[in-house]
């Protein structure tokens, strides 16, 4: 027979050993500097105080008309999005070879999606920026290339006619038909300018010199490419100057194997057909995209169009030259690329033929 003494006793022990227990767990939790790992458990007002909340990286997107890895406009564009991506820590996603069909609802599913900034990467898509833009007010978006402005629309610029005056002048040099010729897919603002230039630089060498444009319909299709090149050729053309995607390679090649001289475009193109390229005007657009995201981050981005010319010779320049180029040559071209930069030679609106248009402006020192 237990006492009801011995009883009382052995719960008093019993719960003492559970009291020590629980103390000294409560004592070892209190040591432990791991944070709980239950969601429910709300953080301590000292925890709150010390943490910052981490910010959200922007959002970046990009539309493309053709492949990434076409060696010349879209890939320079895609490498703009991851510059900014490894630069800036911005979230990114692109789409490459948008048709015009799709390009409202490309740039729009993007909007849709939360992204912060969205780049139309060419003049082809100035149209669908001004119908998507208004729709999403907390989206903004670049054309690059274009033409256009708002609220939340700017444009991305290289002065496309800047390098394309260096390079008129220099087959102005290398013509012996005096016939020379443009390549490129389609008439717009950009191609508009480039070809203006070519022609501006080739005639301040000689104003008797023809320049012919070919428009092939298409930025990637190599074959139609091939056939204008010959055209030209077959018409006494023996400098081209192309600003196409996939399909440039098809007209570098076409030159070298007929043995006239041509001009690359946006990435060096030199290796492509060495004994043909005299030179290409490269356009670091990566470092455009990269530099236009930067101003968004520190929500400097304003809705106008942003032109960079040879005043940023990280973006715009000539690369290398073909050994064929004497020193002579490139001498001339470096003095008018500074008369350029200061601004004794510019570009200005004009008249010409009925037609409105750009013409050399130049300071006589």
């Amino acid at each position: 027979m237990i006492k009801k003494s011995q009883f009382k006793r052995r719960q008093f022990l019993s719960f003492s050993s559970a009291l020590l227990v629980s103390l000294i767990l409560k004592a070892c939790g209190n040591n432990n500097d791991s944070k709980s790992e239950n969601p429910d458990t709300p953080p301590s007002t000292t925890e709150e105080k010390e943490t910052t909340p981490s910010k959200e990286p922007l959002k970046v997107a990009i539309v493309l008309p053709g492949i990434i890895t076409d060696q010349a406009w879209n890939q320079t564009g895609y490498e703009g999005i991851k510059l900014a991506e490894e630069k800036l820590g911005a979230e990114i996603s692109y789409v490459e070879q948008v048709s015009q069909a799709d390009q409202a609802e490309t740039l729009a599913d993007f909007a849709r999606r939360g992204y912060n900034l969205v780049y139309a990467h060419g003049g082809q898509f100035d149209a669908a920026i001004q119908q998507v833009a208004p729709q999403f007010p907390d989206t903004f978006f670049i054309g690059v290339n274009g033409a256009v402005e708002g609220d939340n629309i700017a444009s991305l610029r290289i002065d496309h006619l800047q390098g394309s005056y260096l390079c008129g002048i220099l087959g102005a040099l290398m013509t012996k038909s005096n016939q020379m010729a443009y390549i490129t897919a389609q008439s717009f603002q950009a191609t508009d300018e480039e070809l203006r230039g070519f022609e501006l630089g080739a005639k301040s060498i000689n104003p008797d010199i023809k320049i012919t444009s070919s428009y092939t319909g298409d930025w990637n299709d190599a074959a139609k490419a091939k056939e204008a090149t010959l055209a030209l050729i077959a018409s006494e053309a023996d400098v081209i100057y192309q600003w196409l995607d996939n399909a440039s390679p098809a007209v570098l090649q076409t030159a070298q194997e007929q043995g006239i001289y041509a001009f690359g475009n946006t990435v060096d193109q030199l290796n492509i057909a060495p004994e043909a390229v005299l030179t290409t005007p490269v356009k670091r657009l990566d470092l455009a995209i990269n530099y236009l995201t930067e101003l968004a981050t520190k929500k400097e981005l304003e809705g106008k169009i942003y032109s960079l010319g040879l005043d940023y010779p990280d973006i715009l320049y000539l690369g290398e030259f073909n050994e064929v180029i004497t020193e002579e040559m490139k001498t001339k071209i470096n003095r008018v690329k500074e008369e350029i930069i200061t601004k004794t030679i510019t570009f200005e609106p004009c008249e010409e033929d009925g037609k409105s248009t750009l013409c050399v402006n130049q300071t006589i020192s």
